[in-house]
């Protein structure tokens, strides 16, 4: 019987994985973070490890090099889970050593197994002996199919959903604590633990085939952990980001939970900022989260695109000149086809908190710059998955 070790910091994930896997006839352990996955590795003996890349304390990367600098394991195959917003971290995984790598926010126990039955074999069980006097028979376990796969995801979907509520309320309560805390010590703990809860988030949702939900906790997580890392980053754009990431979970977690409404939305973008690198800069956060968009340095020129097209969101810088974003944006909402449009306005960061407590001029939101790539993602996602989920209910 072929061996694996599953490295999960989830207990959720890891026991899921762990008995799918058992049931495919595989012996499986589990380890919590990567000291004790380490410690186990060179106990069990496993022919394959299973390792998340998001671990505390040592990070999976690390772990990774841990495993290849030991002779017995250098070429044990490892498959890592990892975030679909972290390239630098899969990068670094790959050069450490990783052999696969599967994404949380997508990803079932079936694209598991098929992974595993790929790098170590078709199946880990004991083949069937032929029967003879005194053998013992043991039954190959059935393999896994779509219908059952479809089966028992949909059970972790009934449990996912019923604790959202609890989900909802801690993740309010950790932002609320984020807001109210009063030095940098206590502000960077509060991030930590926030990026602790939507990284289980977005693994439960993951498996459970809510990909929206994982989709958009994938992006927040990537974002927290940035943030972590790099606490002087932690802003009023930055923190008002987050509250408004956490406020669109909850609204997701009442209308994204349909198995037949999980598709991510395709929309398109227009970004106008007369700066050329930040027009570079909010374009390439954009294609972060596979968001198309077209880019103007004109006022003038995005008011003509606006007149003549659709377009699903809208970033408009605020000083420009001939015409302010404030005013353009009350131009394009004199258009019948962007009444509703949601509209981002891109400040400096040393007018932010004046521009947010003044008038929104018709616009959404606000962003301060220099921003992380990552929060503007974030902030396009917001906006274009609740305007997407909102018009397919009104033409319900």
């Amino acid at each position: 019987m072929k061996k694996i070790l599953i490295i999960e910091d989830d207990q959720i994930v890891a026991n899921v994985y762990r008995n799918k896997l058992t049931v495919e006839g595989y012996q499986t352990e589990t380890a919590p973070d990567g000291e004790t996955g380490l410690k186990v590795m060179r106990t069990f003996q496993p022919q394959l490890i299973i390792l998340d890349l998001m671990l505390p304390a040592i990070s999976g990367v690390d772990v990774i090099k841990e495993i290849r600098s030991e002779p017995d394991f250098a070429k044990v195959p490892v498959i890592v889970f990892s975030n679909t917003y972290l390239a630098n971290l899969i990068q670094d995984a790959w050069r450490a050593g990783a052999n696969k790598c599967l994404y949380k926010s997508n990803c079932t126990p079936k694209d598991v197994i098929e992974m595993v039955r790929t790098m170590i074999g078709d199946s880990g069980a004991l083949r069937q002996a032929q029967p003879s006097t005194g053998d013992v028979v043991v039954s190959k376990p059935a393999t896994l199919t779509a219908e059952n796969d479809a089966e028992f995801q949909a059970d972790l979907r009934k449990s996912f959903i019923e604790n959202l509520p609890t989900t909802l309320y801690s993740l309010r309560s950790g932002m609320q604590t984020l807001v109210k805390a009063e030095n940098e010590i206590t502000r960077l703990k509060q991030v930590y633990e926030l990026y602790r809860q939507v990284h289980s988030l977005n693994g439960n949702a993951g498996i459970a085939g809510l990909v929206q939900i994982a989709h958009m906790s994938s992006a927040v997580e990537a974002l927290l952990k940035e943030l972590y890392e790099k606490p002087k980053n932690i802003n009023s754009s930055s923190i008002r980001t987050v509250a408004a990431a956490v406020d669109f979970l909850g609204f997701l977690f009442e209308k994204g939970t349909l198995p037949e409404k999980q598709d991510i939305p395709l929309s398109k973008i227009l970004v106008v900022d007369d700066e050329a690198i930040s027009r570079r800069a909010i374009v390439y956060a954009l294609e972060k989260a596979r968001l198309i968009s077209v880019n103007v340095d004109s006022p003038e020129q995005a008011l003509k695109l606006l007149t003549e097209n659709e377009f699903d969101l809208v970033f408009l810088d605020v000083d420009m000149p001939g015409m302010t974003g404030f005013e353009l944006c009350a131009k394009l909402r004199a258009l019948p086809h962007h009444k509703e449009t949601p509209v981002i306005f891109v400040t400096s960061l040393n007018d932010f908190d004046n521009r947010t407590s003044s008038t929104m001029a018709g616009g959404n939101d606000f962003i301060g710059k220099p921003f992380l790539f990552i929060e503007l993602t974030v902030k396009a996602l917001i906006h274009v998955m609740r305007a997407k989920l909102q018009s397919n209910r009104l033409n319900q």
